[in-house]
């Protein structure tokens, strides 16, 4: 380790006596002039705030006229869609990443504000530029989300903010119900899988994990069983009993589970277990293994071996894993059935011997085994996702009907309400006119 440590330390010389024989081989005079416009503003980032307090009254000007400038939002927007434009000539793809990956990018009601209001003192002018440094600093993409009618929507993206939020300016976009199956999904060709986005996730983060040309693409959809397990949560917690059973559980006993099983300090993980098919690694045969759901992750019982806890093997942990539903996977590597779950690292997006391909034997299955998985994976976040969206789905319909009361009570207003009919007045028609039928040739 001694000697390791040296080399190490030898070889960081050598880079910095390199570095410095590059600096001295420049031309002062370009040295010069690059320092004096690219760091006309060089202040310590150690404090920050202490450096802008430093500055004089015009180079703080300066430095705040220089970052609105470079922080246009409008110039960016347009550049952003060009850029999109052009990669989907070249390949279908649905999100245009920023040419750096710290583009800088205002939020726009900062803008305006500033915009109508220049800054005065010279605290509101510290104020404003460590807002553009800071949203200088933010990553930020355009998004374009597909619709089930083959529409679509272009959303701006910064890391920021969560799915549930675009999922707020979906809404307001597209006036849909507002139900809370509505969802944010991510769909993959190559591999023919979809996931559900958690309304916590920040969507930049897992949107990064793709790649330039990715044929990945976004949804916005509604998958009823997104809140399966609070809607219906007998099927996961009294899976064991037939279910002609459940389906009539009535809603006292579904909110006596849900307070029994997600109303504590740690949530209660059902413990789901049974036959599920495995594709091995590197085969096309799938073999039936005993698989048991555990909190940290599911196991699986060896062959010859008991059911108890001791003989469990691990299979995978959730720590680093998303899992994805599958689509016909019977004819794409002859599964059992079509009902397929995944489990792999979000940054794999190719065929790869580190992803985990799970096959069940019907719908209601794989509906049960998936979400059993999300609740064991997210735990009380999903619960609190659940309830942030059915507050603000009341809330939201809420505003809705009463706007819609307001409309249908309030008088007609307008020239067609105040003008009273005249047959003299040219510009009038008489109560029984009617217009004439238009040209065949016309298409109306």
């Amino acid at each position: 380790m001694d000697d390791i440590d040296a080399m190490f330390s030898h070889l960081l010389g050598e880079i910095d006596n390199l570095s410095e024989s590059l600096m001295s081989a420049a031309d002062p005079a370009e040295v010069d002039c690059a320092s004096h416009t690219e760091n006309r503003f060089s202040f310590g980032f150690t404090d920050l705030n202490e450096s802008l307090n430093e500055l004089e009254d015009q180079d703080l000007d300066a430095l705040v006229a220089d970052l609105g400038s470079k922080l246009n939002p409008q110039e960016l927007f347009t550049h952003e869609q060009n850029s999109s434009l052009t990669d989907n000539r070249t390949a279908p793809a649905t999100m245009t990443r920023q040419s750096e990956p710290a583009a800088a990018l205002p939020s726009l009601p900062n803008t305006a504000k500033s915009s109508r209001s220049e800054p005065q003192t010279k605290a509101d002018k510290i104020k404003l530029a460590l807002e553009k440094l800071r949203e200088a600093k933010v990553r930020k993409l355009i998004v374009k989300v597909l619709m089930s009618d083959s529409s679509s929507k272009t959303l701006m993206v910064d890391e920021r903010q969560t799915v549930r939020e675009l999922l707020d300016q979906l809404f307001e976009k597209t006036h849909c119900d507002q139900g809370l199956g509505w969802s944010m999904c991510e769909t993959n060709p190559d591999l023919q899988t979809e996931r559900i986005f958690e309304d916590h996730e920040y969507l930049v983060e897992p949107l990064s994990t793709w790649t330039r040309h990715s044929e990945n693409k976004i949804y916005f959809v509604s998958r009823p069983q997104k809140y399966v397990m609070f809607t219906d949560p007998q099927l996961f917690y009294m899976w064991k009993k037939k279910k002609a059973c459940l389906s009539g559980i009535n809603e006292d006993t579904k909110q006596l589970l849900i307070k029994e099983h997600f109303g504590g300090s740690t949530v209660i993980v059902p413990d789901l277990e049974g036959t599920l098919y495995l594709k091995e690694d590197g085969k096309k045969g799938w073999k039936p293994r005993y698989f048991v759901l555990r909190a940290s992750g599911i196991y699986f019982v060896p062959k010859g071996k008991t059911k108890s806890s001791s003989d469990l093997v691990s299979f995978v942990h959730f720590e680093k894993v998303n899992i994805y539903t599958t689509d016909n996977y019977k004819q794409k590597y002859r599964a059992p059935t079509n009902f397929c779950f995944m489990l792999k690292h979000p940054c794999i997006q190719k065929e790869s011997d580190y992803i985990k391909y799970l096959c069940c034997d019907d719908e209601h299955t794989l509906l049960v085994w998936v979400n059993s998985i999300r609740i064991a994976k997210y735990g009380s976040v999903l619960y609190k996702n659940y309830q942030a969206a059915v507050k603000r789905t009341s809330t939201l319909q809420t505003l809705h009907c009463a706007a819609h009361k307001d409309r249908s009570n309030s008088p007609q207003t307008g020239p067609s309400a105040s003008k009273t009919t005249n047959v003299e007045d040219p510009q009038e028609p008489p109560p029984n006119f009617k217009p004439p039928p238009p040209p065949e040739h016309v298409q109306v």
